[in-house]
């Protein structure tokens, strides 16, 4: 036999061998197939519940993790909400530690109103620039439980003022369109 004939030879057989090899494999694969499924059958309720409680647990925990994750954000975003708006309140607090030392020093009343009024229009300006706002409420308009809160009531002065708002105590605030104060008030009966 030449070289040729020989290396023929054993690369038909190699070629045999390896598509007897992978029946014996596909075979294999089906068996283990099977006696899985007969597994599973066999064992059946205990493992299907043992698989539902492992998943409820990681669902249980990863919910957890959200809910605390949610709140470490909540947490941060109020501390930087914050951070925002006194470094926007720093330069008015420079002006009125300014506006005390120059109290000190000055006799004239006048400048020193001059320069306080300044400093409270600085603020008022900075906190209607974060959306804080004013309620209007003027004596004489209509008692509402959602944006006054009467202190007291009394009799009133005249048969028009019952049950309205006799005399404001305290101003109201809004923020951003929410009650964060409620106007303090005193209504007639």
């Amino acid at each position: 036999m030449s070289d040729k004939d020989i290396k023929k030879e054993q690369e038909h057989e190699n070629q045999e061998n390896t598509a007897s090899a992978e029946m014996e494999e596909n075979l294999n694969q089906a068996d283990e197939t099977e006696e899985a499924e007969s597994d599973e059958q066999a064992i059946g309720p205990a493992a299907e519940l043992a698989e539902m409680k492992d998943k409820y647990l990681r669902l249980m925990a990863e919910f957890e993790n959200f809910r605390r994750r949610t709140a470490k954000e909540k947490q941060d975003f109020a501390k930087s909400a914050n951070q925002d708006l006194m470094s926007e309140l720093l330069p008015v607090l420079d002006d009125m530690e300014r506006a005390r030392q120059s109290m000190e020093a000055t006799k004239d009343v006048d400048a020193m109103l001059q320069g306080l009024e300044l400093v409270f229009h600085k603020l008022k300006h900075v906190t209607q620039l974060k959306g804080l706002k004013v309620m209007d409420t003027q004596a004489g308009s209509e008692f509402d439980a959602d944006m006054h809160e009467a202190i007291t009531q009394i009799p009133a002065p005249s048969e028009e003022l019952k049950g309205k708002i006799v005399d404001v105590i305290e101003k109201g605030y809004t923020l951003n369109d929410k009650v964060i104060r409620f106007a303090k008030v005193v209504i007639g009966a």
